[in-house]
């Protein structure tokens, strides 16, 4: 073999592994499957800002594409050739806590990283490093005011991660900013963009001295906030499909509306499914597999179970006190919500997560979400249970819900009280527990499919249970529809019967249905809640359980 030439040796480098589905980090289209980034946004309405000298706010939940838009948004900037642009991600700065120089110097180490990236000489780090040797409060603003007149064109400067930043440090960075604003284009940059999971507006920044400042106030140069979308239904399409060109491997049409039910463009979760599906699940890695629903939700289980970093993350905002105001209502399905006892700014803050939507009513985001949370919730509970599925399968592979149900009763007569009290979601008690049992019998290869929400009046769950280890069933489908007494028995029963038989429905034929009552009446004994019936309502059968 010949001697490679110096062209060769220098040439990017190429990889020789097939592209994949990307679920960590900024993309990299030479090796990742990926939607144009700079089709996910208005990229007139961006260069028009940019134009126009505007500092302005780039916010969307985690691992939703924002770096590896911001990247494509510079590079696209400096092939244009108008401006230089400049990429700083300042999360390192976190772990500084309070200390504003520290910082700051982390700060301007990002940007002279950057401006390294641009290869326009050695005097410019040299500019930097003299300017952090002298710790001054202003070391942000000093350096940029040395920095934009050694440039030959107005700088545009990307600062990603900023609400990583806290406090004292965080107030500085936007004050310094803010200082430098009226100095550009000549003296400080042309265009700043900051990056972050929340608008700065939504900033409640606690300084040392426990003064609270808004981020609006401490930045108030702001021009606009800007949100990054998730995936349209035809990206989810064109991403996938790009694996099919690829590799030769399809998709079954079917699998693109539950690909959208499961996660309504959610930019990772999109590439968490494709590369669950496609990569990790085995017999799926023989390209001449057709990848079916069934194996889409497969791989939507398998990720849950696991806890993936994203959905650690996400679980770990249950916990937050602003969370619980949003979410505590929506899984207990409340009627009549007072919506002006939740603070605007905690459902903003909801909003700003990816927790919810604010359609009519609100909701959680995605079909990912609203099955993670109520699992999440209840995992501790789950593995302390003692009921095994196997108490409850017939000799045909089937649950019976009869028995299984009976035993609930009995289960949540002696334990709801303490149980429930052990919930962080106490307003949702009674169907979080019932959930947490289930999920302890279906774990062995079923699913609950759950549909609950604001103003509903009610949680609907839906058991998936394979009655055979083949793809695509056939199943056995058991639905309940749980219901907190909030009237008459009369009156509850009625309701529900007429809300089970709509929910039976939707549901595939042959479907069991079980409407179940839970009577929180504090004084009412247990003998006087503990029933079941058996009901014809509009030629179905429906079994009733009080509890």
């Amino acid at each position: 073999m010949p001697p490679k030439t110096i062209a060769e040796m220098n040439a990017p480098f190429a990889p020789s592994v097939p592209k994949f589905f990307n679920t960590a980090g900024p993309v990299k289209p030479e090796i990742h499957y990926c939607v144009d980034m700079l089709k996910r946004f208005n990229l007139d309405e961006m260069e028009s800002l940019i134009n126009q000298q505007k500092y302005f706010i780039l916010h969307a939940p985690r691992q939703t594409g924002k770096t590896s838009c911001m990247l494509a948004l510079r590079d696209y900037l400096n092939a244009q050739g108008r401006y230089y642009a400049v990429y700083a991600n300042v999360e390192a700065g976190q772990a500084l806590r309070e200390d504003v120089a520290g910082v700051s110097e982390v700060v301007v180490r990002g940007i002279m990283s950057g401006v390294k990236r641009l290869k326009l000489g050695a005097d410019l780090a040299e500019t930097g490093e003299r300017i952090i040797s002298k710790r001054s409060g202003s070391m942000l603003t000093d350096y940029l005011k040395e920095l934009c007149p050694a440039l030959s064109k107005p700088l545009v400067l990307f600062i990603d991660e900023i609400d990583a930043l806290v406090g004292d440090s965080l107030v500085s960075i936007l004050r310094q900013l803010r200082a430098g604003y009226e100095s550009r284009p000549e003296e400080f940059p042309i265009s700043v963009v900051l990056c972050g999971v929340r608008d700065v507006r939504d900033y409640r920044i606690v300084m040392s001295n426990k003064e609270i400042i808004t981020g609006g106030s401490a930045f108030n140069i702001k021009a606009e906030s800007l949100r990054l979308g998730n995936f349209t239904q035809k990206e989810i399409m064109e991403l996938y499909r790009q694996h099919t060109d690829a590799t030769g491997q399809v998709f079954k049409d079917d699998c693109f509306p539950m690909i959208w039910e499961a996660t309504a463009g959610q930019p990772w979760l999109v590439n968490a499914l494709g590369y669950e599906v496609t990569h990790k699940m085995t017999e799926n890695q023989d390209r001449s597999v057709m990848i079916t629903p069934e194996m889409i939700y497969q791989a939507q289980e398998r990720i849950i179970y696991r806890r993936e970093t994203h959905i650690d993350q996400l679980v770990d905002k249950l916990k937050e006190p602003r969370v619980k105001h949003v979410i505590g209502p929506m899984l207990a399905g409340d009627e009549d919500i007072d919506d002006s006892l939740v603070p605007v700014d905690d459902i903003e803050y909801c909003v700003d997560l990816g927790l919810i939507t604010l359609d009519k009513p609100r909701r959680i985001s995605n079909g990912i979400y609203r099955e993670v949370i109520p699992r999440e919730l209840t995992w501790s509970t789950q593995t302390a249970l003692s009921q095994q599925s196997v108490w409850y399968i017939r000799p045909d592979g089937s649950i019976d819900a009869g028995k299984l149900l009976t035993e609930f009763q009995q289960f949540f007569r002696q334990n709801a009280d303490s149980w429930i009290e052990k919930f962080d979601y106490k307003e949702s008690g009674p169907q979080l527990l019932l959930q947490a049992f289930l999920q302890r019998v279906v774990n062995g290869g079923g699913y609950i499919d759950r549909e609950y929400g604001l103003g509903r009046g009610r949680t609907e769950l839906l058991v998936r249970n394979p009655l055979t280890d083949k793809y695509g069933g056939p199943y056995q489908y058991i639905a309940l529809e749980l219901k907190i007494k909030r009237y008459s028995m009369t009156r509850t029963i009625a309701d529900g019967l007429e809300q089970t038989s709509q929910y039976l429905d939707r549901c595939p034929e042959g479907t069991e249905g079980h409407f179940i009552i839970f009577d929180r009446t504090t004084k009412k004994p247990w003998s006087k809640r503990i029933f079941h019936q058996f009901k014809e309502y509009k030629g179905r059968k429906i079994e009733i359980w009080g509890m």
